[in-house]
């Protein structure tokens, strides 16, 4: 039997667009009640990088192929680009978008296509920094819509591998998990941002005169 993971990710970027900045990325593996939660951060990068390199990340520390993965993640340029099959049409067009130009982040998607294609990949998009409302299904009941909406009312489980009706259970715990790998990637963003502005500071006083 096809053993089923779900993996859930995010990336974002303090200072996106900026010659400086500094992004982050967390995403959590769950399998069979087991978890794993990753998270990292990189220097001059972009949101759509980070997104990328949450999920690679996740696939990197797969020990297995031949699995069945349940990928949740709030990036519609990740998820499209599966879902609509974009990464298709930029193979076919040697890796030119619809403008005709170079795709960006390609050296990303290429590592990506290379660790999913050993498994089946199941994209899932849901929305950012989304909190749910006390009050449980009926007081959320418009992000539960708006979700199938997005997705369709069947998901892959392990429950039921063929897929089965969406319940809001399921539904609340994938926005826990999405809001933990938002947390995960904003902490990550933070503990580099500290060790930067400690290195600059450092570069400050060496550049400075000599103190005696």
């Amino acid at each position: 039997m096809t053993k089923i993971v779900n993996i859930y990710t995010d990336g974002a970027c303090s200072g996106n667009q900026n010659e400086e900045n500094v992004g982050g990325w967390g995403c959590v593996l769950e399998f069979a009640g087991h978890e794993k939660e990753l998270s990292g951060a990189e220097v001059n990068t972009t949101n759509n990088r980070m997104e990328l390199k949450a999920l690679i990340e996740a696939l990197s520390a797969l020990k297995e192929s031949g699995l069945e993965l349940c990928i949740f993640s709030d990036s519609s340029y990740l998820v499209n680009c599966f879902r609509q099959r974009w990464i298709q049409g930029w193979q076919r067009n040697g890796w030119k978008n619809a403008q005709k130009k170079p795709v960006e982040n390609r050296e990303l998607w290429e590592q990506l296509l290379a660790l999913l294609a050993p498994n089946t990949a199941h994209f899932y998009l849901i929305k950012g920094h989304q909190k749910l409302k006390e009050g449980g299904a009926r007081a959320n009941a418009p992000a539960f819509r708006k979700f199938k909406e997005n997705n369709g009312d069947i998901i892959i489980s392990a429950k039921a591998p063929g897929g089965e009706k969406l319940s809001y259970k399921r539904f609340a715990q994938i926005v826990e998990y999405n809001d933990r790998c938002d947390a995960l990637a904003t902490t990550a963003i933070k503990s580099l941002s500290v060790v930067s502005i400690g290195e600059s500071i450092g570069e400050s006083i060496g550049d400075g005169p000599e103190l005696t």
